[in-house]
């Protein structure tokens, strides 16, 4: 799977359909041990805009914003106060050098291979009564990448795009996170959630795609505008008849698997 470069602004251009499933997440995390100063961390923070919220629910913590794009913590570091940083990290290697009273990671796991095995050590961390919270898509089988990773496959772009795309098992089954997680010590929560975002504009569903699932493919074709411009353009006409624009704009289904798992005291 190529590393993908980040356009924050692209990323940006859905973001209250995008934050959405942050806020349901935030709303499912019990008050933390040291609150209302307790010490956080946002794993794969992005832009930043879903870490400033977890300043609003806590204003007196010390949160640090991880990521790994050099374009997405440019942009995270306008939220920056005296209490909130950001700081490079690699989720993939990422182990905490400190107790925290709550990680949190948004859409960034499925961009994780194996990140599953990195639970024990970020449980570890965990100070009694504190949580590790994320969320992940769990759409990987719908028309969105279906249709990419058919595309990629295909004889006009397989010498190029092969094997650079997420499938299926990019994430586990809501079954597979609850038993990830349980432990001794450890009660977890796991549910799933399918949005009917409606997107605004031409070809949303595609635009919608260049902030996240194509950002492999839009990496690889850098170098190659004519090229780009050529896949983008055979994957929007699958996409129109995939995802019809309404009268009301574009219904977009997309699945959200979240977990919350708690320590006890």
């Amino acid at each position: 799977m190529t590393t993908p470069t980040w356009d924050p602004q692209q990323y940006l251009r859905h973001a209250d359909h995008r934050t959405r499933p942050f806020r349901d997440l935030l709303a499912r995390i019990p008050e933390l041990p040291a609150a209302p100063a307790p010490r956080i961390a946002d794993l794969g923070c992005g832009a930043g805009n879903v870490t400033a919220l977890l300043a609003e629910r806590w204003p007196e913590a010390r949160i640090t914003g991880y990521d790994h794009s050099p374009q997405m913590l440019e942009q995270a570091r306008a939220h920056a106060t005296p209490f909130l940083d950001f700081a490079e990290a690699d989720a993939t290697t990422w182990t905490p050098a400190e107790p925290y009273d709550l990680i949190v990671s948004n859409a960034l796991l499925q961009w994780v291979p194996g990140h599953a095995d990195r639970f024990p050590a970020w449980l570890d961390a965990i100070t009694p009564g504190g949580t590790f919270a994320f969320q992940v898509p769990g759409n990987f089988d719908q028309p969105t990448h279906v249709l990419m990773r058919e595309l990629a496959e295909s004889a006009r772009w397989r010498s190029r795009l092969t094997g650079i795309l997420r499938h299926a098992d990019a994430v586990l089954t809501p079954t597979g996170y609850l038993d990830a997680l349980t432990a001794p010590g450890i009660t977890a929560d796991v549910w799933e959630t399918t949005y009917l975002h409606l997107l605004q504009g031409e070809d949303a569903a595609l635009d919608w795609g260049k902030g996240t699932g194509l950002r492999p493919i839009l990496t690889a074709l850098a170098d190659n505008p004519q090229a780009k411009d050529a896949f983008l353009a055979e994957y929007r006409d699958a996409l129109r008849t995939a995802y019809p624009k309404g009268p009301h704009g574009t219904v977009f289904p997309f699945r959200r698997i979240f977990a919350v798992a708690h320590k006890e005291k």
